[in-house]
């Protein structure tokens, strides 16, 4: 099958951005607020009402698109698109159609057979429907949401795998995130994907019949419902079955697609410029001025700290994203006393990670008591030898329940290791004598039998005794034996 057909994928996003005021009114747009609490005669669409464009969303828009490689267009416009549907209170969403904010952009993103460009056809701005809310006998509409400014980045149909759409979406939302114009939570619905998918024989330059999925909210959602969509179309095709164009959902309990509504086209809608906007004009000054406040995106950063502090590229991209997390480990590298920061990387990709999950928080929310300054004493701490990694370990996350600075833990609850040989030679003595055999094993070359040697000197002091010290200590008298 795989040999025989090729898969066609075009991704639409919907990006709400983070403006204080929704796109041409001045209502807020907190999240959460009491249904229909956000709504004035502009959003509602009341007659004798005009809109204004959100400049704050306008400048977003243009950030978006230099952050894409588009061309941010000098003249462009916004239209009616004309639909009913009870959350959309004027019958039609002020949108954009032939001359969008920008357009003929790229994503490149990283695949295991290589870099894959993915075209970006365009990014315009929209305005945001209402929300339906569903009960068992009735169905309730919050307007809170409508006219809430959206960014739609539309690609060009250049993915070929589900996968691919995975990473196309992971890259397009850290971007996104880096450039602090979203909040991006899909959960919140501040961001949202559309993906149109077709089936075509290889060699073929014509596009299948195209299937519209929608109700898709994660990025695995994404790839399963395009997963299954692959091959719905794989076996009609293979069956010589006909496929309807059309617009589909995915169940996620179900694991499928169910069909919706046949799929528009832009005449559908009936597009026509928008009477109450003018036509607008971005000076060349206008967008230099927003390129030079873009700030360094996820690749750069995983180029910064490769060449900077010498982290190997995986460790950088564990780091990156989301962008808090990447200002937090830089903060802690340059904290960092050592000119060799792979400590601190490993503390931050190993003990750090791990709090983090475990507490289901980012890196950046820890709130490490005593800051920085502290995760640093701690590490410290271990490479001089005062406490053992495990005991470091376990003081951080003390530390972190607690609300305690690593460095009081230790010293109140005498945790210091020892390294003193005087203070250890009784223990050593003791497990020379309980252990003749492992003793006979590592005299006969067996190096396993003297780490269980040193295991059973950090049991008998409660896990206290400095292992390089304990095991520099067997081996001297082992060897003197």
């Amino acid at each position: 099958m795989a040999e025989k057909y090729e898969t066609v994928i075009g991704l639409e996003v919907h990006v709400q951005l983070n403006t204080r005021t929704k796109a041409f009114c001045g209502c807020a747009t907190e999240f959460g607020n009491a249904p229909n609490s956000q709504t004035c005669p502009v959003c509602l669409g009341f007659p004798g009402s005009l809109p204004v464009l959100n400049k704050t969303a306008l400048d977003h828009a243009i950030k978006v698109g230099l952050a894409l490689g588009c061309q941010v267009q000098d003249y462009t416009k916004f239209d009616r698109k004309n639909y009913f549907y009870p959350d959309l209170p004027k019958n039609y969403q002020i949108s954009q159609y032939d001359l969008p904010i920008a357009k003929d952009g790229y994503l490149d993103i990283e695949m295991p057979d290589g870099i894959r460009r993915i075209g970006i056809k365009r990014v315009h701005l929209e305005e945001d429907a209402g929300k339906l809310i569903h009960a068992e006998r009735l169905s309730r509409v919050d307007f809170n949401r409508a006219g809430i400014p959206l960014l739609e980045i539309v690609s060009e149909p250049d993915l070929r795998s589900p996968q691919e759409a995975y990473g196309y979406l992971s890259d397009l939302k850290g971007i996104i995130e880096y450039l602090e114009v979203s909040e991006c939570d899909m959960e919140k619905g501040s961001l949202r994907c559309d993906a149109n998918i077709s089936v075509r024989k290889k060699g073929d330059s014509r596009l299948g019949v195209k299937s519209e999925l929608k109700n898709m909210n994660s990025f695995k959602a994404v790839r399963d419902a395009l997963e299954f969509e692959v091959a719905r179309h794989t076996a009609s095709l293979n069956d010589g079955k006909p496929l309807i164009q059309e617009t589909r959902l995915w169940d996620v309990k179900e694991l499928k697609t169910s069909p919706m509504r046949t799929k528009e086209e832009a005449k559908d809608y009936r597009y026509f410029p928008e009477p109450d906007l003018p036509p607008f004009l971005i000076s060349k000054a206008k967008i230099e001025e927003i390129r030079s406040v873009i700030p360094k995106l996820p690749k750069a950063r995983i180029a910064l700290f490769v060449k900077d502090y010498g982290l190997t590229e995986k460790d950088a991209k564990m780091l990156v994203l989301p962008k808090k997390n990447a200002d937090y480990a830089q903060e802690c590298f340059e904290g960092y006393p050592q000119d060799d920061k792979k400590p601190m990387v490993n503390w931050l990709t190993g003990p750090l990670f791990s709090e983090a999950n475990s507490r289901n928080c980012q890196l950046y929310e820890l709130k490490i008591p005593g800051g920085i300054p502290e995760l640093v004493g701690l590490i410290r701490a271990v490479e001089k030898g005062v406490v053992s990694h495990l005991t470091a370990k376990s003081v951080l996350s003390k530390s972190l329940d607690s609300g305690k600075p690593a460095s009081g833990i230790i010293r109140d609850n005498n945790l210091a290791q020892v390294s003193d040989s005087g203070q250890l030679e009784g223990a050593i003595s003791e497990v020379i004598r309980e252990n003749a055999k492992s003793v006979s094993d590592y005299k006969q070359g067996k190096d396993n039998a003297l780490m269980f040697l040193v295991g059973q000197v950090m049991r008998k002091t409660a896990g206290k005794a400095n292992p390089k010290v304990v095991t520099e200590l067997l081996k001297r008298r082992l060897g003197n034996a």
